[in-house]
């Protein structure tokens, strides 16, 4: 199923690398889910109250989105001026462009959403113990779930909306949104946000500018 085909061709020339290049879309909630739910019960088994970690989770969700679009309208897209750099863009995001319709390379493989997983716990880690003389350092648990959860809804949107058919009016305009970037030279550079628009938006990257 993960092997090479004329619908997802061959990435690398090492048959280990290329075969984990590739990777189903439910995979990413069978990790996420659990995930979440981890952090969601240690943030409860912290001492957080209902209202609290409620409050936690959805400002780690919120923070997801600006990842989100960040990540994509920087990283995703930037070229570095090297030898290499084409070749990193290509394997980083130029993939999904080049191969749009491939279904298994359109979520991003578990090894590279694991290692950013645990950097991110690393970074919100560090804050907390910076913070912790004002603010109690249980945090981190729910908020990082919030991420978990919007990266997990990242992904599952992106599949959603290049191999099935939305029917509420929320996921026809967000796929039309993420169309316009792939097939519209005018938006090349325009409507990096997957789950959400609220950054394109904020950023006044969501429509040409005149």
């Amino acid at each position: 199923m993960l092997r090479a085909t004329p619908e997802s061709p061959r990435m690398f020339d090492n048959d280990v690398l290329d075969f984990f290049s590739r990777i189903p879309w439910w995979v990413v909630p069978l990790i996420y889910v659990p995930t979440v739910g981890a952090c969601l019960w240690l943030g409860h088994q912290s001492g957080v109250g209902a209202t609290w970690l409620a409050a936690q989770f959805l400002g780690g969700w919120f923070a997801w989105t600006l990842l989100e679009y960040w990540a994509h309208r920087t990283l995703f897209h930037w070229v570095p001026d090297a030898s290499w750099g084409e070749r990193f863009h290509f394997i980083l995001h130029g993939v999904h462009h080049t191969w749009f319709q491939d279904k298994l390379r359109l979520v991003m493989p578990p090894a590279v959403s694991i290692g950013a997983s645990v950097v991110v716990c690393g970074l919100l880690w560090g804050i907390s113990q910076v913070l912790a003389p004002w603010l109690t350092p249980t945090w981190p648990f729910a908020f990082f779930g919030g991420i978990a959860f919007g990266y997990m809804v990242y992904d599952v949107t992106h599949y959603y909306i290049h191999h099935c058919k939305p029917i509420t009016a929320m996921g026809k305009a967000l796929r039309a949104h993420h169309n316009k970037h792939h097939h519209n030279a005018k938006y090349k550079d325009l409507k990096f946000g997957v789950s959400t628009t609220l950054w394109d938006h904020v950023f006044r990257t969501y429509e040409v500018r005149s």
